[in-house]
C-alpha cells in the first residue's frame, strides 16, 4: 500500500481553504496547507474586507451631507488616505495572524511557496528558488480566482482591485471599466473620497443578472450621486499621455482620466497548477469541474470556492470546506444547498437579495405574485435628500415567498433575516402575520399588499 506524508494537502490558505484544513485536522486527518502568499486568501487581504473598510470610510461624506441637514454645525473636513490605507493593512495584518493561527493551532503544517500539482497525489512547492515535493492521500485545490481583463489595446494601463485597494494617494479621477458588484462599490468608495469617478460598462444597466428595477434605480441613483455613467460602451483603447490616459470608448468619445481601473469580472486561478498534465478537467472558463463531493475526475484531487465557479462568495467557499471535511474524515454524509444563498453588492446605496427574481421565474415557467414598495426613507425627510427605497417580494402559486430584493441603506443586514425565512419554507401569509418594527424600512416586508 502506498504510503504518503499527509492524508489531505489543501493549496491555498483563503477562507474556504482553511476551513477545510484545520476541520480535517480536528477529525486526525494528518494535513498540509501550501500557501503562495500569506493566509487569509482574497477575501480577508484583498477583498470583502479590506473594500468594506474603504467603503465606511468613503460613506462620512454623506453623513456630513446628512448631518448638516439635520441642523450640526459642520467645519472643513477632509479625507486622510495615506492615513486609512495604513490603519487598513494594519487590522489586514491582525487578521492575517489569526488566519496563520488558526491553521497551526489546528495542527496542520503550514508549507510557504506556489504548489503546483505533478501527479494525483504529489504537490511541488517552491518557495525563494527552492524546491520540495510533498504527497497526501487527497489533494484540496483552493486557489480562488483572479482579475480578468478584456484583450484590447492598452489594457497593461488599467489597474485591478487589488491595486485599487493600496493606491499610494487618491487620483483626482477615475474610470472604471465595468457593471458588476467590484465596479460598482468601487465607483461608490472613489465618488466618496471625491474623486471625479465615471463607470464605462457595456450593458445598459449595472448588475447584470440582478432584478431589473433594482438595476435601473441603482444606475439612476449612481448618475445622482455625481457619478458619470457611460452605458452600452466598451473600450476599445488606452492611450498614455503624460500623467494621464486617454481613453477611447465606442461611442467614438474620448474620456480623460488620471486612472483606469478594470472591473469586467474574475476567472478561476487555475493557470500553472498542472492540472491538465495529470488529466483533470476544466471547464470552458478554466474551472475545475467537481461532483457533489467536491472531487474532480481525478479521485483524489477536491476543488471549493472561485476556482470551481460555482457560487464565488466567500461563505459558500467556507460551508463547501466544511461540509468537505465532515465528509471526508468525519463520517458525516453531510452536503451544501446552493439553493436560496443570500448575495450582498455594498454599492451606495447596498443592494442585497436572496432568491428569484420574477423574470427568473418567468423564464423557468414558475407563475409568481411579485409585491413591490418604493419610498423615500423617514431619514431623507429632514434633509431633503431623495434616495429612494426599493424592496420585493416574489411570491409562488402556492403562496410560499421564493425571492426578496432590496436596493436602500441596511439592505443585506435586512435580507439576512429574510434569508432565513426563504430558506424555512416561509409564506406570504406568515410575512403578513408578522407585526412589523415602527418605524423602519424592514418593517415595509411584513406589510406589503
Amino acid at each position: 500500500m502506498e504510503s504518503f506524508d499527509y492524508d489531505l494537502i489543501v493549496i491555498g490558505a483563503g477562507s474556504g481553504g482553511t476551513r477545510a484544513a484545520r476541520i480535517s485536522a480536528g477529525y486526525g486527518a494528518k494535513t498540509a496547507v501550501v500557501e503562495v502568499d500569506r493566509p487569509g486568501g482574497t477575501c480577508v487581504l484583498r477583498g470583502c474586507v479590506p473594500k468594506k473598510l474603504l467603503i465606511y470610510g468613503s460613506e462620512f461624506s454623506k453623513n456630513v451631507e446628512d448631518a448638516i441637514g439635520y441642523s450640526w454645525e459642520v467645519g472643513d473636513i477632509k479625507p486622510n488616505w495615506f492615513d486609512l490605507i495604513a490603519k487598513k493593512n494594519k487590522e489586514l495584518d491582525r487578521l492575517h495572524e489569526i488566519y496563520k493561527n488558526l491553521i497551526i493551532n489546528s495542527g496542520c503544517d503550514l508549507h510557504y511557496g506556489y504548489g503546483k500539482l505533478i501527479s494525483k497525489n504529489k504537490v511541488l512547492v517552491t518557495y525563494n528558488n527552492k524546491e520540495k515535493v510533498i504527497s497526501a492521500k487527497k489533494i484540496m485545490i483552493a486557489v480562488g480566482g483572479k482579475s480578468n481583463f478584456p484583450n484590447f489595446a492598452g489594457n497593461e494601463f488599467m489597474i485591478n482591485s487589488d491595486k485599487a485597494l493600496d493606491l499610494e494617494k487618491l487620483p483626482k479621477s477615475i474610470i472604471i471599466y465595468g457593471s458588476g458588484y467590484i465596479a460598482v462599490e468601487f465607483a461608490g468608495i472613489f465618488s466618496g473620497f471625491g474623486v471625479d469617478t465615471s463607470l464605462v460598462f457595456r450593458s445598459e444597466y449595472v448588475l447584470r443578472g440582478f432584478d431589473i428595477d433594482i438595476r435601473k434605480r441603482l444606475t439612476e441613483q449612481m448618475k445622482a450621486s455625481g457619478i458619470r455613467i457611460f452605458p452600452n460602451n466598451s473600450i476599445e483603447c488606452i492611450n498614455e499621455i503624460g500623467n494621464k490616459y486617454l481613453i477611447k470608448i465606442s461611442n467614438n468619445e474620448t474620456l480623460e482620466s488620471d486612472l483606469v481601473m478594470g472591473a469586467t469580472g474574475r476567472s478561476p486561478n487555475t493557470k500553472d497548477l498542472g492540472l491538465e498534465a495529470i488529466g483533470l478537467k476544466l471547464g470552458k472558463n478554466g474551472e475545475i469541474l467537481v461532483n457533489n463531493y467536491n472531487q474532480s475526475n481525478v479521485s483524489s484531487i477536491y476543488a471549493i470556492g472561485d476556482v470551481t465557479n460555482k457560487i464565488n462568495l466567500t461563505p459558500v467557499a467556507i460551508a463547501e470546506g466544511h461540509a468537505f471535511a465532515d465528509r471526508e474524515f468525519g463520517g458525516i454524509d453531510r452536503f451544501i444547498s446552493y439553493e436560496d444563498v443570500p448575495c450582498a453588492v455594498f454599492s451606495q446605496p447596498p443592494v442585497s437579495i436572496v432568491g428569484i427574481s420574477k423574470n427568473s421565474a418567468l423564464e423557468k415557467g414558475i407563475k409568481v405574485t411579485e409585491y413591490i414598495s418604493e419610498f423615500n426613507p423617514l431619514k431623507n425627510t429632514i434633509t431633503g435628500k431623495v434616495e429612494k427605497t426599493l424592496m420585493k417580494l416574489i411570491v409562488d402559486q402556492n403562496n410560499k415567498v421564493i425571492g426578496a430584493h432590496m436596493l436602500g441603506e441596511h439592505a443585506p443586514e435586512i435580507i439576512q433575516g429574510i434569508a432565513i425565512a426563504i430558506k424555512a419554507g416561509a409564506t406570504k401569509d406568515n410575512f403578513d402575520e408578522t407585526i412589523g418594527i415602527h418605524p423602519t424600512a424592514a418593517e415595509e416586508f411584513v406589510t406589503m399588499k
